[in-house]
């Protein structure tokens, strides 16, 4: 247990209709043995029960408030909760997720070298369904993945980028907090400010926490593509933070694009066939690499995870960079625009 003079720690969980796994994430974090905490949990005027849950949840621990979101986007409720924070440190934990008990206590100690601007852990994906176990054990693969490394990771790294991070409040502050108009992949925009300003972001694989990913692969693909859409927003911003990962999916895509209309003319059939052998490969691999962690019976969906991942984050770039240039938003329906709006 922390000792009485421990800093406070402030973690915050973003949510809206949450109802089902609101309070398993809330009991996680009940259950530290890291206790001087600050729980901020903000609510983006959810439509079900999710407010009611943490209300009942609220009566029995004095730590739990409750903040509104109007605007319902994540970086809307992470300023909000930056503007409330009263801890040192502040910690994100996801609604639908939860995190051993002494996850909070391994982040304030590393955060104690003084040597990071932000840390984080393994991102472990976790199914309740055929599809989902699929998903979660697709999403643990360096085929899917590539070089991302939180969510395989097994030794201690400095990294570019951290899932549900923390970081120091008074840094978070500095850096004017999350971009209000980057509603996707507003993590990442943010990290990347972290480490423009001179910090570094530390993965730790000790550190996990338990992600209930998609279970449905329709809603894998939903989900990356507009992964893929966000990462646009973030790269007209910053294009400096361009990287070779960026391209492989858009590349990939536009590929398989050229193959496919290759093949249908019975001339070019052949090459246009010989095309798709590549993906076909990284397919064969990411297979390989994960059927081992499946059940027989639903190995059937690794391929279609692989790819929903791979074309939905692909095929969410091209459709950011298409409609930017017809004049449109990168996906978001709010327009795309350089800097933080925020000033905390």
């Amino acid at each position: 247990m922390s000792s009485p003079a421990a800093e406070l720690v402030t973690v915050v969980i973003p949510a809206r209709n949450e109802e089902r796994t609101i309070a398993e994430a809330i009991n996680s974090i009940q259950r530290q043995t890291y206790s001087n905490l600050q729980i901020l949990v903000v609510d983006g005027t959810s439509g079900d029960r999710t407010r009611d849950v943490v209300a009942e949840l609220q009566r029995g621990d004095d730590r739990i408030e409750i903040l509104s979101n109007a605007d319902r986007a994540i970086p809307f409720a992470l300023n909000l909760a930056l503007d409330a924070a009263k801890g040192e440190w502040m910690v994100r934990v996801d609604a639908h997720s939860s995190i051993p008990d002494n996850y909070v206590e391994l982040i304030v100690d590393r955060f104690k070298s003084g040597s990071w601007g932000g840390v984080g852990g393994r991102k472990d994906a976790v199914g309740h369904t055929a599809q989902g176990r699929a998903i979660a054990a697709v999403m643990g693969s360096r085929f899917a993945q590539g070089n991302s490394v939180y969510h395989y990771g097994e030794s201690s790294q400095t990294v570019d980028h951290i899932p549900f991070g923390a970081y120091p409040v008074g840094l978070a502050r500095a850096l004017g907090g999350w971009s209000e108009v980057q509603l996707v992949n507003e993590d990442f925009e943010f990290d990347y400010r972290v480490r423009e300003s001179g910090e570094q972001l530390l993965f730790d694989p000790q550190i996990r926490i338990a992600w209930d990913c998609r279970q449905k692969v329709t809603d894998l693909f939903k989900q990356y593509h507009r992964y893929g859409a966000g990462k646009v927003q973030t790269l007209v911003t910053h294009p400096e933070s361009l990287s070779a990962r960026n391209l492989a999916a858009p590349a990939m895509v536009a590929g398989l694009a050229t193959s496919l209309a290759l093949s249908a003319p019975r001339k070019t059939r052949k090459l246009g066939l010989l095309g798709m052998l590549p993906y076909a490969a990284i397919l064969v691999g990411g297979f390989a690499d994960t059927a081992p962690k499946v059940a027989k019976g639903e190995r059937r969906w690794i391929v279609p995870a692989f790819m929903a991942i791979h074309i939905g984050w692909g095929s969410g770039v091209w459709n950011a960079v298409l409609r930017r240039k017809l004049g449109k938003s990168a996906g978001s329906g709010i327009e795309a625009s350089a800097g933080v709006t925020r000033h905390v």
